[in-house]
C-alpha cells in the first residue's frame, strides 16, 4: 500500500479545495424535477472546470488524474458538503464498464454528454422475480434487422424518474443457462415503446422507478461487449459499484467528521462516545483499504470478488454511523432532516448493490474457496 501523497498530488488537492470552496451550493433534491434539472446544471459546471470526471481522459473532460488524485477528490468533494453526483450510474458505473469493454466508437459517442449531465443515466438491472439474483431476470432482447427488439420490465431503476437513458442486461439467448445467454445493452428512456412509472420512496419523492420495455428498438451499436456474454460485462459494472467508484472513502470521512463535531456540541456523552469512535476508526479504516485497492490497480491488478467485502463493510457502516447520530441528537432528531433523510437512505446500502447475503456467498464462494451448498 502506498500512502505517501506526491508534490503534483498535494497540489491537485489543494486546487479543488480552493474551487469547491468558491462553487458549491445548496441545491433541491435531486428526486424532484426541478432538483434534477439543477443538479444537471452543476453536472455542466463540474465537467467545464475539468472536476466532473478527474480520472478520464481529457478528451472526455476530464483531467488524466491518478486515482490515487481521484481518491483526494473525493474526500475534498465529500468535505465541503457538494451536492449529491445525478450522474453517478453513468461516471461511477457504466463509464468503466465502457473503458474496459465499449468499442472506441462508443467511448466518443457516450462519454462526453455523460460527463456534462446533459445525458443522465439509469440503472436496468432489477427485475420483480431476479433482485439480487441478476441471473434469474425474464427481460428479452430478439433480434431485428439492425439491432434488437427489447421487452419487460425492470424495477427499482435508480434516477430513471428523469434519466434520459438506461443500461442493464436482457436475455437474448431463452435457452442458454443463467448466466449465460445475457447480453448488455444501452437504451433510450425517450424511445417509442419505453414506458417509466416512478415508485416514491420513504420521503415521498422518486428516487426510483419501474421501467417497461414493449418491443423498444435499440440498434447494434448499443450493445456492449459482445452479444451472449452480458454477464462478464456486467461485473465490471458490479465490482465498480461494490468496490470503489460509487462509494469513495470520502462519503465516509465527512460523516465521520461531522458525527464527531455532533457529539461534542450535545455534551460528549459517555453512553455514545465509543460508538463514535468506531464510526471515526471506521471511515479511515475503509480509507486505508481503499488506498490499497488503488495501489494493487496501480501495478496492473484487478477488482474482484475482493468487492464484496468492500460492500459489505462500507454499507453496514453507513447504517451504524447514522443510528449513532440519531441516538447522539435524541429526540432532537425528530427535526434534523439531515441526519434523517441519512439514515432512512442508509438502510437501503444493505440491499442495494447485492443484499448482504449475497455478498457473502460470493466471499464464502469466491475468495475462502467454500463448497457450495447442496441443492435440494
Amino acid at each position: 500500500m502506498d500512502l505517501d501523497i506526491d508534490e503534483a498530488s498535494a497540489a491537485f488537492r489543494d486546487e479543488a479545495r480552493e474551487w469547491l470552496a468558491s462553487h458549491v451550493r445548496a441545491l433541491p433534491s435531486m428526486d424532484t424535477a426541478e432538483g434534477f434539472a439543477a443538479h444537471r446544471e452543476w453536472e455542466a459546471e463540474l465537467a467545464d472546470a475539468r472536476w466532473s470526471v478527474v480520472s478520464w481522459p481529457r478528451e472526455y473532460h476530464g483531467r488524466d488524474a491518478s486515482m490515487l488524485q481521484w481518491l483526494l477528490f473525493e474526500e475534498e468533494y465529500y468535505a465541503a458538503g457538494a451536492p449529491g453526483r445525478v450522474s453517478q450510474n453513468g461516471i461511477f458505473m457504466l463509464g468503466p464498464t465502457l473503458f474496459a469493454h465499449g468499442t472506441q466508437e462508443q467511448r466518443d459517442r457516450i462519454l462526453p454528454a455523460m460527463a456534462t449531465g446533459e445525458q443522465v443515466w439509469a440503472q436496468a438491472w432489477s427485475e420483480p422475480e431476479a433482485g439480487s439474483d441478476i441471473a434469474a431476470l425474464r427481460s428479452t432482447a430478439v433480434r431485428t434487422d439492425g439491432g434488437w427488439l427489447l421487452s419487460g420490465q425492470k424495477t427499482w431503476s435508480s434516477r430513471a424518474a428523469f434519466a434520459d437513458r438506461a443500461f442493464g442486461l436482457f436475455r437474448t439467448d431463452p435457452s442458454a443457462q443463467r448466466h449465460h445467454g445475457l447480453t448488455y445493452f444501452m437504451a433510450d428512456l425517450r424511445a417509442e415503446g419505453v414506458t417509466v412509472r416512478p415508485i416514491p420512496q420513504l420521503d415521498g419523492e422518486p428516487g426510483f422507478a419501474e421501467i417497461f420495455f414493449d418491443d423498444v428498438f435499440v440498434p447494434d451499436e448499443d450493445v456492449i461487449g459482445e452479444v451472449g456474454q452480458g454477464w462478464r460485462v456486467a461485473m465490471t459494472t458490479a465490482n465498480n459499484e461494490r468496490g470503489l467508484s460509487l462509494r469513495s472513502p470520502g462519503r465516509f470521512l465527512a460523516a465521520a467528521d461531522r458525527l464527531v463535531g455532533l457529539w461534542r456540541s450535545h455534551g460528549a456523552d459517555e453512553s455514545t462516545r465509543d460508538r463514535v469512535a468506531d464510526a471515526w476508526i471506521g471511515a479511515r479504516a475503509y480509507q486505508l483499504y481503499t488506498f490499497g485497492t488503488v495501489s494493487r490497480l496501480a501495478e496492473g491488478g484487478e477488482l474482484g470478488p475482493e468487492s464484496s467485502v468492500n460492500k459489505l463493510f462500507w454499507s453496514h457502516l453507513d447504517v451504524e454511523l447514522h443510528e449513532t447520530a440519531l441516538d447522539v441528537l435524541g429526540p432532537a432528531a425528530e427535526t434534523d432532516e439531515a441526519w434523517v433523510n441519512g439514515y432512512l437512505f442508509s438502510l437501503a446500502g444493505p440491499i442495494y448493490g447485492g443484499t448482504d447475503q449475497i455478498q457473502r456467498n460470493t466471499i464464502a464462494e469466491r475468495l475462502l474457496k467454500l463448497p457450495r451448498e447442496a441443492r435440494r
